[in-house]
């Protein structure tokens, strides 16, 4: 048998947050005898990699969804990705996924849940780069679900997304509440009821804990 008549493994890292770890996920495909692939966040992306096996006649790929993180809507979204992927080529290979084949009938990326950005209240951006991770900001996302959960507040009150390096990386794990333009950090787990309960539900911002941003200036301005 050709090696292009085997078939590959593909571990798919699923989380925001793998991007930062590539090491361990790399190190852990290799011993897997696996190609290793992003989700989110990180390259190649899934569907980058499904272009290289493709361009090189491999038949055959297995995806194995990974994360140093949550798995929670894994398969989901990497049956989804590949199926994407599937319905735009011309002969692809076999895609084994768990125990079914990816057929490119899988739901597809667009929904009209999806046409415009949900209504809310404000925007909580939670740095996840290497630094703000090597920080501590994964417990620090876990905790915040938490206390929003427990105040009872939803996306209609606080979209919250996990993001690449916003920068002041010093006092990571950084985080950003907008329209309010309020930066916070280092935002460890103990902060973050009183974030949730002062700031996003009070309207009291967290004094202590602001960043001091500055304002860029206009090219041209008087």
């Amino acid at each position: 048998m050709s090696e292009q008549d085997e078939t590959v493994l593909v571990h798919v890292a699923t989380a925001l947050p793998d991007a930062a770890r590539v090491g361990v996920l790399a190190r852990a495909a290799e011993a897997a005898g696996a190609r290793l692939a992003f989700l989110q966040g990180g390259e190649p992306s899934l569907t980058r990699l499904l272009d290289e096996l493709h361009a090189d006649d491999v038949a055959a790929v297995r995806l194995e969804p990974v994360s140093t993180d949550d798995l929670t809507y894994a398969r989901s979204w990497v049956g989804r990705v590949a199926g994407h992927w599937h319905r735009q080529q011309v002969d692809p290979p076999t895609i084994h996924f768990g125990a079914r084949t990816i057929t490119g009938r899988e739901a597809a990326l667009s929904s009209t849940a999806w046409e415009r950005p949900p209504a809310h209240r404000h925007h909580l951006l939670l740095c996840r780069g290497p630094r703000c991770s090597a920080r501590g900001s994964d417990a620090t996302y876990r905790s915040l679900v938490g206390a929003l959960v427990e105040q009872g507040l939803t996306d209609d009150d606080v979209l919250m997304a996990q993001t690449g390096c916003l920068f002041p990386c010093n006092h990571g794990p950084v985080a950003v509440v907008h329209p309010d333009g309020a930066w916070y950090g280092p935002l460890t787990p103990d902060d973050t009821d009183r974030l949730v309960r002062e700031h996003l539900v009070a309207g009291r911002p967290l004094a202590d804990l602001r960043l001091e941003t500055e304002t860029a200036s206009i090219e041209g301005e008087a």
